[in-house]
């Protein structure tokens, strides 16, 4: 089951699907998540310059040429209230350092080279009495007291956006796995709708055979890689339909030309006297003469749709049946018994047809019951008609051949031509029934037509019978 479905073109579009999605997706993710954190520290940076140069708008020169700072009150309350969250060092060539918050940041960044148009970064480790972290930049600012060095730093910043970054991958992390679930069960089921038309196509070649020839393959609605092929196999089947109908009247043909001199020759035969060899000679004439009309009722089958519409009583075509063979049984030194149920069977069915089937199964019993044995007859109300012998019987091996057309079994030595069960088949499923073959509790075998729900049945199960007796 696994090596068909790995084989399935729907599988492998299905999993090649799933493998470019879910690539497409870590690809999609990954980039997504360097993009948030290259932008995360972008804005950062933008935060810090912006402070840098709000710094250098308040940066004044007194009387004596000496800069000073002077922040308004609510912002100078607001990096004294910080806690040394946020530090700055401003300074000037002249003066060193203008303003620093601490002071102690002062005195580190003194030491440092001044800044320039482009920000220069730092990282402070273990800073300060709390020992701790800062990112920030150094950039040259414009001011009142000309150009201005300043460092603006920020404590933990980068661990307050990875913080924030963390749990925004936390949340990615169980919403596209549920995205990507959701989009290939969309796309499975779009693949396995775009492929139903091949389903159905499939089936219905299933369903061609030798008696279903006439079936073609529909052309529409296909994927177009689909069509050549279809339109190929519609090609072979036109052929093959062809080939069928030259055999089967070829078969028509040849057993028609052969009944009338086989009639002259059986005629011939009467009339001389008996002896052993013209005995034999007659055995043989009589196969052939089975054997022809054998072929005539396959070729019929074969051609021509049997109609089953007539209203047929089993129990009057088995009576009929078997008033015609006794004759020819009891020159066999066998007899035949009809077991016919009190009241007509009735099925709907083509009565000659029906007659066809139990004459054949009449013979088959006849060729191998023992000599002065007796084989029976029997109708049933169910819509059966059965008939059995107490001959050897059929191997289990072997009934599940015994249907098929010239099939007579290993070491054989009947005089029939493997046709009869099979014409018997192919009735009963034009009758939309079923032949079964069982072992005869007596010894031998019984064979079983089943046509059905009978009519007899159905008349009976009408609305005003169907309540129960003293209802």
């Amino acid at each position: 089951m696994k090596t068909v479905r790995l084989r399935s073109l729907q599988a492998k579009l299905a999993l090649r699907l799933a493998a470019l999605y879910v690539a497409a997706t870590v690809i999609a993710v990954a980039a997504l998540i360097y993009e948030a954190y290259e932008t995360a520290d972008t804005l950062n940076d933008r935060e810090l310059s912006l402070r840098a140069a709000d710094l250098a708008r308040y940066v004044t020169v007194d009387s004596t040429g000496a800069a000073r700072l002077e922040l308004p009150t609510e912002l100078a309350a607001r990096y004294q209230a910080g806690g040394n969250t946020d530090i700055f060092v401003v300074r000037r060539a002249s003066d060193a350092v203008v303003a620093a918050s601490p002071p102690n940041f002062g005195e580190v960044a003194a030491k440092w080279p001044a800044g320039t148009d482009e920000p220069s970064y730092f990282h402070l480790k273990d800073f300060g009495g709390e020992g701790r972290e800062y990112y920030g930049l150094t950039v040259v600012q414009s001011s009142a007291a000309g150009p201005l060095s300043i460092s603006v730093a920020r404590a933990d910043a980068d661990i307050l956006v990875h913080s924030l970054l963390r749990e925004f991958v936390l949340d990615l992390g169980w919403i596209i796995p549920l995205l990507v679930i959701a989009t290939l069960v969309v796309g499975a089921v779009a693949i396995r709708s775009a492929f139903k038309p091949v389903a159905e196509v499939s089936h219905m070649a299933a369903a061609i055979g030798p008696g279903a020839t006439s079936i073609r393959l529909p052309e529409t609605n296909l994927p177009s890689e689909i069509i050549p092929l279809v339109t190929a196999v519609n090609r072979a089947l036109d052929r093959l339909e062809q080939g069928f109908q030259v055999q089967r009247q070829f078969t028509a043909n040849a057993a028609h030309e052969l009944r009338t001199p086989l009639a002259i020759v059986t005629a011939a035969l009467d009339v001389v006297e008996e002896n052993g060899e013209i005995t034999k000679i007659k055995a043989d004439v009589a196969r052939m003469n089975r054997l022809v009309d054998q072929l005539l009722r396959v070729a019929r089958l074969d051609a021509v749709a049997l109609d089953v519409s007539d209203v047929v009583d089993l129990n009057d075509v088995a009576s009929e049946i078997v008033a015609a063979m006794v004759p020819w049984s009891l020159a066999r030194k066998r007899f035949i018994a009809l077991h016919a149920n009190a009241e007509p069977v009735v099925v709907k069915g083509n009565r000659y047809a029906i007659g066809d089937t139990v004459r054949n199964l009449i013979e088959n019993a006849v060729a191998h019951a023992p000599p002065s044995s007796e084989v029976t007859v029997s109708t049933s109300a169910n819509g059966t008609v059965s008939v059995a012998d107490r001959g050897p019987g059929i191997a289990a091996e072997q009934r599940k051949h015994i249907f098929e057309r010239f099939w007579r079994g290993s070491g054989k030595g009947g005089s029939g031509a493997g046709l009869g069960l099979a014409i018997v088949t192919e009735i009963m499923k034009a009758h939309q029934g079923s032949v079964s073959v069982d072992d005869n509790p007596g010894g031998g075998i019984i064979f079983t037509l089943r046509f059905g729900y009978p009519m007899s049945q159905q008349k009976k199960k009408s609305p005003a019978g169907a309540a129960g007796p003293g209802e």
